[in-house]
């Protein structure tokens, strides 16, 4: 009763007032007939109060999400099992599963025809563009009566979490060399520029087995080739990722940084398809330790936000980098960064740098404010600049064909930009 009387909607205290109102005007003007009609009035919302918490419902909740981690744009389903645990009677419940509002709008089911012991499966399917962490539930209930004038409403606690990774890039495959430790001769980093057969044979060498040689391959090109030894070759790559407030622009998706998000994550998604051991690393030189999954990656930018320090960390590089391939995706730089990014080309075996050109992303206000310093293709790195409305993909190829020019940055050309962009996801979109 208690909780009935809690939750008197307007229209139940109004018929309050009013039942109330009448007594006393009846009192005061002798008309009994108005203190009748004022004792009905009164008793309907407490007639109405007793019967939703007569109805009192205790309800068990079981929600899965699937998957658990999605990219950005791609859906995912909640499945919820709503059962009676208490001693629930029948009637008509209006339950709500509390979503972030970057996943949509609010789901509400109307639950009628509930009987002691009742169950009921429902579903329903979540899509975010915003990468990030969120929270699904809990559960919200509310019994209400036919005449509307109490409303309770219960929480029923639980909730799982859903990850949403940034946008990735299918990038082409290209030639990058550095990154190699071991004693095999199978190299995987061959997989970027060819097939697998072509990676799998080598030429006969006096002292090979003969039950090594590759008999098709020998026909096709007329000498002896045999199978490659069970390589433990270990890709090595770090994909740094510039996270300094200072070196970005734009708000929001619509933000440099985003599109830098975007872009380490289709960089290290395409090191890990061709058999990289990629490992993470931010400007301020917190690293994800080598190793780990792809998963894992995604994950650790699905939550990374910028950070306020102002120079590049380049001590990670001696012990991460020393020998292997380093990957770099940049915002603007000042004159302070230039040791870093030097240190960084000695140490790595070869670095390659996508710098976005974040004057394209910048307000009047913020362009103004903007560093100016040495670009890494001025300090030994093969890099390409990118803007807005380039297209990744091009510009990794681009990245690619910069090997047999002179070192400096270089930008997508006009005719590549031009291609077929509705198959294509844009950067920083």
């Amino acid at each position: 009763m208690r909780d009935g009387l809690s939750g008197l909607t307007l229209r139940g205290r109004a018929f309050l007032a009013a039942g109330v109102t009448a007594v006393v005007c009846s009192v005061l003007l002798g008309q009994t007939s108005l203190a009748r009609i004022g004792v009905l009035i009164i008793a309907l919302p407490l007639l109405s109060a007793a019967l939703v918490g007569w109805r009192r419902h205790e309800i068990e909740v079981q929600r899965e999400v699937a998957p658990r981690l999605v990219t950005a744009g791609q859906a995912a389903t909640v499945r919820l099992t709503l059962a009676e645990a208490g001693r629930g009677r029948a009637g008509t419940l209006l339950v709500e599963d509390q979503i972030p509002y970057a996943l949509g709008s609010r789901t509400r089911y109307v639950l009628t025809g509930l009987t002691r012991g009742w169950r009921r499966h429902l579903a329903y399917q979540v899509r975010s563009d915003v990468r990030g962490q969120f929270e699904i539930g809990p559960v919200t209930s509310r019994s209400t009566d036919p005449f509307g004038l109490v409303e309770v409403q219960r929480l029923h606690p639980g909730s799982q979490s859903l990850t949403v990774t940034p946008r990735t890039v299918p990038l082409p495959p290209i030639g990058l060399a550095g990154g190699w430790s071991g004693t095999g001769d199978h190299r995987p980093q061959s997989f970027a520029s060819g097939s697998a057969e072509d990676v799998s044979v080598r030429e006969y060498r006096r002292g090979d087995e003969l039950r090594r040689v590759h008999w098709r391959s020998s026909a096709r090109v007329g000498e002896l080739m045999v199978r490659r030894e069970e390589q433990p070759w270990e890709a090595r790559a770090v994909v740094l990722l510039d996270t300094r407030r200072s070196a970005h622009r734009g708000r929001g998706m619509a933000s440099s940084f985003e599109a830098a998000v975007s872009a380490a994550a289709s960089v290290a998604a395409h090191l890990d398809q061709h058999g990289y051991t990629v490992q993470l690393v931010t400007s301020d030189g917190t690293s994800i330790p080598q190793g780990e999954t792809l998963t894992v990656i995604l994950e650790r930018l699905a939550l990374i936000q910028p950070t306020p320090r102002p120079r590049l960390d380049a001590a990670w590089s001696r012990d991460t980098s020393r020998g292997g391939l380093v990957i770099a995706v940049l915002g603007d730089s000042g004159h302070d960064d230039a040791p870093a990014l030097r240190r960084i080309r000695h140490d790595s075996g070869a670095a390659f740098a996508i710098e976005l050109d974040v004057s394209a992303w910048a307000s009047a206000r913020q362009s103004s404010a903007a560093p100016h310093g040495p670009r890494a293709g001025s300090l030994g790195w093969r890099a390409v600049t990118i803007g807005p409305r380039d297209r990744l993909d091009v510009a990794w190829r681009e990245l690619g064909r910069s090997r047999h020019r002179a070192h400096g940055a270089v930008r997508p050309s006009a005719t590549e930009q031009d291609g077929d962009r509705a198959d294509r996801t844009e950067v920083g979109t």
